[in-house]
């Protein structure tokens, strides 16, 4: 007999718990951050741990945390209050990574952009265990406001940010693991919008959004650059959400699990479409084509003209690929957020994918909904595929000239 909880009320530390209140699973988060912190052994990091008392172990400081809002699908944010560090803690891998290959991966996605002073620095990593099934990372705390259309020059900086990842010198062969190195950057994002597709069908589209959106995948497919192995490293999650504005006007780019070396075509896409521009809670930045065209010049810029004309003539097929990257993983999201947490179903709560709304709050799933709502109605699909045309033939009209 089992005098505890039976399998499907079980629940690992640091997991949040369906059905309780938010105020509750940010004590038993911060509970657990608390304790993944003590454990013996772990690194000292300065700015953390300079503050014990003198000749204590690390484990002996109790830190005061502040849990961030819930304003994401992937991690969960705790302040360490009175240090410059800020806990990432994994909900999932979105690349479908157990757990010690994910924090791996996101420690070098940190490590790789480091060059390009437009990331938060990286502290340490917290291994998975008991406390954290999924581990955690703890960067630099980045003090800023969301980029906002209304503040000149935020797109600007957003552009600056990317270029200065884009214009890094290209590794060898044999030193870009573990991050994505593909022999072909767009056949690889044509792959992984493939896989999205597969849920079309069950994401109750209008039947004739779903043909549109076949056939511009099929158009995507037979352009011969697929067949490049051009590369550069990439953010490839370069959202305006994923950033904040320095009060200097620095744009940092706060979110790196997804960085591996593709095409920066698909960052330049990320940070305006429709898609990505609106997606924010709070607010976003609609971007015009006008905008849009001055922001891919003011990266040119940015990246000097050996890049930029490297990479131009490409720019909007890599734009149409992130369009259908985005709207594939709508569907997708509106068809597996139904699912149960993967701890409530079996799974290993500390690996893979999981994009059930279980793992995050309320409002956060509701706004997501809305936008997944909104990104797959009709008119909205017609419009952000019609706007990529636009943006294509503007590109080629208009080269990039000299810096």
């Amino acid at each position: 007999m089992s005098d505890g909880p039976g399998p499907a009320d079980r629940k690992m530390p640091g997991e949040r718990v369906h059905g309780a209140g938010p105020d509750a699973q940010h004590r038993a988060l911060r509970a657990a951050l608390q304790a993944a912190l003590a454990q013996p052994g772990r690194p000292a990091l300065a700015g953390l741990d300079d503050q014990a008392p003198e000749g204590a172990p690390p484990a002996v400081r109790t830190l005061a945390l502040s849990t961030l809002a819930d304003t994401g699908l992937a991690h969960e944010h705790i302040r360490l209050l009175g240090t410059p560090w800020l806990a990432r803690l994994p909900k999932q891998s979105q690349m479908g990574l157990p757990a010690e290959g994910n924090l791996a991966y996101q420690a070098a996605c940190f490590e790789r952009a480091a060059a390009g002073g437009h990331t938060p620095r990286l502290g340490l990593t917290l291994q998975p265990g008991l406390a954290l099934p999924r581990g955690g990372l703890l960067v630099e705390m980045i003090h800023g406001r969301a980029p906002d259309a209304s503040h000149a020059g935020d797109l600007a900086a957003l552009m600056q940010a990317l270029a200065s990842l884009h214009a890094l010198a290209l590794p060898p062969a044999s030193a870009r693991a573990p991050l994505l190195d593909p022999p072909s950057p767009l056949a690889a994002l044509r792959a992984e919008l493939m896989a999205q597709a597969r849920h079309l069908e069950q994401a109750a589209l209008a039947p004739a959004t779903r043909r549109r959106l076949l056939r511009e995948i099929e158009r995507f497919s037979a352009h011969p650059a697929l067949r490049s192995d051009d590369r550069c490293l990439v953010a490839f999650d370069a959202h305006p959400g994923n950033f904040l504005i320095e009060a200097g006007g620095r744009a940092v780019l706060v979110d790196l699990e997804k960085a591996r070396y593709g095409h920066p075509g698909c960052d330049l896409a990320h940070a305006t479409l429709y898609t990505s521009t609106t997606w924010p809670m709070g607010g976003g930045m609609a971007l015009d084509d006008g905008a849009v065209l001055a922001s891919h010049r003011h990266w040119a810029r940015c990246t000097g003209p050996a890049v930029a004309e490297r990479w131009w003539p490409t720019l909007g097929l890599a734009r149409l690929g992130m369009a259908l990257w985005a709207l594939t993983w709508c569907a997708k999201w509106r068809v597996l957020s139904a699912s149960p947490a993967a701890a409530a179903s079996g799974g290993r709560s500390g690996d893979g994918e999981d994009w059930s709304a279980e793992r995050s709050a309320a409002d956060l799933v509701r706004h997501v909904r809305e936008r997944v709502d909104h990104y797959l109605d009709d008119s909205t699909v017609a419009a952000v595929l019609d706007g990529c045309v636009a943006i294509d033939h503007a590109l080629a009209a208009s080269p990039p000239g000299p810096a």
